[in-house]
């Protein structure tokens, strides 16, 4: 149930973070993020010294920066988010350029940037490296619950079908004469999504009826026999002994 196309996220390279085992790269990142999250918001230095142990990965990993950044634009719902706590926050304020500005309202929108950045660029290096039907792999091999990697393949596998659909059903109503620029086509475009709904409920159905004929009993097959060593996991680790030695600074610091 792999999927065979390309995920738009994935950049293919050949280098160490790539050759690692995805199931070492999933928990690398999950335990960088939580070195981020537990890092007081006050220990400014402590957030640069992440950034640059990024910037080592991308170097290792041959990610261009340009590449990275232009991705991390999906983080900019939390940016308008944090622009707004300095102004509706509570009182002690500072004047900044004829602005009142509160000084919790400062800091909080301080840790929600600066840790939600960090950790869009750490899903964003995970992404990078590891192919999804790796990433599934990954989890398999984690020993995640069966039901959500089952879940995760049929979406991988069948969101190129559904959204090619989607554009077919587009086309065909563009040719009778729908303009979806205005207002007042919003019915049939609402029709069109229940339709594109119903459509991809019965292939569903029919997918897991064939699935069914087929012998299959509720778990995926195991997708790889590979056996991860020491050394993946001392390689996989390593930056993330750099970020727990950070975090541990930062309570220092503040």
């Amino acid at each position: 149930m792999g999927a065979g196309h390309a995920h738009p996220l994935h950049l293919h390279r050949d280098s160490p973070v790539h050759r690692l085992p995805p199931q070492v790269k999933i928990v690398a990142a999950f335990l960088g993020v939580v070195c981020v999250v537990a890092t007081p918001r006050e220990a400014f230095p402590v957030f640069g010294g992440y950034l640059v142990l990024l910037l080592g990965v991308w170097v290792a990993a041959r990610i261009p920066v340009g590449w990275i950044l232009r991705r991390s634009v999906i983080e900019l719902p939390f940016v308008v988010l944090a622009v707004l706590l300095p102004i509706t926050g509570p009182d002690p304020r500072i004047e900044w350029l004829g602005l009142s500005l509160s000084e919790p309202g400062l800091l909080g929108a301080w840790n929600i940037l600066v840790k939600g950045t960090l950790g869009v660029l750490t899903s964003l290096t995970l992404a990078a490296t590891t192919p999804m039907r790796d990433l599934l792999v990954g989890l398999q091999r984690l020993r995640a619950p069966a039901l959500v990697t089952t879940i995760a393949a049929l979406m991988l596998r069948y969101v190129d079908v559904i959204a090619g659909e989607a554009r077919r059903m587009r086309l065909a109503r563009i040719a009778r004469g729908h303009d979806p620029r205005f207002l007042w086509q919003a019915g049939a475009t609402a029709r069109g999504v229940g339709a594109l709904f119903v459509r991809s409920y019965e292939r569903g159905e029919r997918v897991h009826l064939a699935m069914l004929s087929r012998g299959w009993t509720g778990a995926m097959p195991v997708l790889t026999e590979n056996r991860t060593t020491r050394r993946d996991w001392a390689a996989g680790l390593a930056p993330v002994a750099v970020a727990a030695a950070l975090a541990v600074s930062g309570w220092v610091i503040a």
